[in-house]
């Protein structure tokens, strides 16, 4: 993959600056008119996993003693919704259920107009018990980690032997009617490439979709990115061997190239694969991230480009907060950078 570094930026006429008015209506947008209508939230930067591609061995949780608060998120996400189009947000971490307050915040999400995708990502270990209570809340479906179904390669790549509980927790959230459940497996050559064939039969079923991730060159495995690194058309074609590719479903905003296809053995399962590295989905980008602390990070790979948190303390400052997003988006690229900036715990997927 090759970035454009001299594509001339246009003039972003609807940048505001802090000071200045900036109570029109519209949507958010990046340089390349490219709008806002997805916000992916991290509530925190705490995990009870420690998975090899995410967080680093000397990495410890952390007391998220500057996180936004359950009113400070529903006074974004509200002027958001009301004031320039957000129609989803997406609950990152971390892990979110590790916030004490998560019915709360999910609570007073959903009840704002406008908001219509209420979505969490979610290493899945708590769902057994708690997806009936996020449904009922007002979330709307789950994204939950699995990396391999073998409980040994589990522990190994989570630091947990937890894949007893993140299956219960599965099987919980399609009772809940959190669906479709999507699967969200990252593809490390040497760790988990040997299971791409049976987390496909195991998502075959309905009410869930797998989605497989193409690693990127950030956090713990960095450094050694190419020697772990599996190109999406490489897994395709190791899933060739067992199943059929029948239809491409159109891709939208969606980050995953999603396809139905037919099993040898029999049944029908949802696969999307998500290529940042091998095939980005810059263009049609619709996504800005904001981290626990209120840091906004206007790309997944790239720094943070500034702070809500003088927009939302002592009181909320909706000016101030369309100036502070407006320049952060002046900052995002046509294109991802190559490496990632930060640690995948604190910034979310």
């Amino acid at each position: 993959m090759s970035l454009n570094t001299n594509i001339q930026l246009p003039v972003l006429g609807r940048l505001a600056h802090a000071g200045h008015d900036v109570s029109h209506e519209g949507p958010l947008l990046d340089p390349f008119e490219r709008g806002v209508g997805y916000l992916r939230l991290s509530l925190t930067r705490a995990c009870s996993m420690r998975c090899t591609y995410c967080r680093p061995t000397t990495y410890n949780n952390p007391r998220d003693e500057e996180r936004l608060s359950t009113s400070e998120i529903e006074q974004i996400v509200r002027h958001l919704a009301e004031h320039h189009g957000l129609t989803k947000v997406r609950l990152t971490g971390g892990d979110p259920t590790s916030r004490p307050d998560l019915i709360k915040i999910i609570k007073h999400i959903a009840l704002i107009t406008g908001i219509t995708d209420l979505a969490m990502t979610t290493n899945g270990l708590t769902l057994a018990r708690m997806a009936r209570r996020y449904h009922e809340a007002g979330l709307t479906r789950v994204n939950i980690s699995l990396d391999t179904l073998d409980p040994n390669r589990f522990a190994a790549l989570t630091g947990v032997d937890g894949l007893h509980r993140v299956m219960r927790g599965i099987e919980s959230a399609i009772d809940a009617g959190l669906t479709p459940i999507k699967l969200n497996t990252v593809v490390v050559r040497g760790q988990n490439d040997q299971d791409l064939v049976d987390l496909v039969r195991f998502a075959a079923r309905p009410g869930v979709e797998i989605r497989f991730i193409e690693l990127m060159p950030m956090g713990p495995l960095a450094d050694v990115w190419h020697e772990r690194y599996l190109p999406a058309e490489q897994i395709k074609d190791r899933l060739r061997e067992a199943m059929g590719f029948e239809a491409h479903y159109a891709q939208g905003h969606d980050a995953a190239s999603r396809y139905r296809v037919k099993l040898h053995t029999g049944g029908h399962a949802t696969v999307g694969f998500i290529t940042p590295m091998s095939c980005n989905f810059c263009a049609d980008c619709n996504r800005i991230r904001l981290a626990a602390d209120g840091q906004i990070y206007p790309c997944l790979m790239d720094k943070p480009a500034g702070s809500l948190l003088p927009a939302l303390r002592p009181g909320f400052d909706s000016s101030l907060v369309d100036a502070l997003l407006r320049q952060a988006l002046s900052h995002k690229q046509a294109e991802h950078p190559m490496f990632g900036q930060a640690i995948m715990t604190t910034i979310g997927g």
